[in-house]
């Protein structure tokens, strides 16, 4: 890899925009990048940085928890701790997630299977039974 990235071989690497990458500077999850000639020059660092938050965003951690990964624990803390504490969150919201979901289905069934001649029909069974 090279040592001086212009933000298109940045945006490449990653398949995103350039747009990104500049939003990504403008909430502080990426560092300002040099300048040469005006134009936006990064290190390496950045493509660790960006693989980071590439893996955070697949596995549904918002930017405001990305920020958070990188900047919301005491100086010193190891990435084990924080990914572990991130992502047990997550996996809560997730298995919350999946409740809802497995809710919803279940009413879908429900509604799949009325019987019902008009709709306050299916309002009023709903209010006296819970259900269609």
């Amino acid at each position: 890899m090279a040592d001086d990235l212009a933000i298109s071989d940045v945006a490449r690497v990653f398949g995103l925009r350039t747009s990104a990458i500049r939003y990504y500077e403008q909430i502080g999850i990426l560092p300002a990048p040099m300048r040469r000639n005006g134009q936006r020059r990064y290190d390496n660092s950045v493509l660790f940085r960006l693989a980071v938050v590439q893996r955070a965003r697949e596995t549904g951690f918002t930017l405001e928890e990305i920020r958070e990964l990188f900047f919301g624990f005491p100086p010193g803390t190891r990435p084990p701790k924080r990914w572990h504490q991130l992502s047990q969150r997550k996996i809560t919201e997730l298995q919350e997630r999946m409740n809802r979901l497995k809710q919803m289905e279940t009413l879908l069934k429900r509604v799949e299977d009325c019987r019902c001649d008009v709709l306050d029909e299916c309002g009023e069974k709903i209010l006296k039974q819970g259900r269609v």
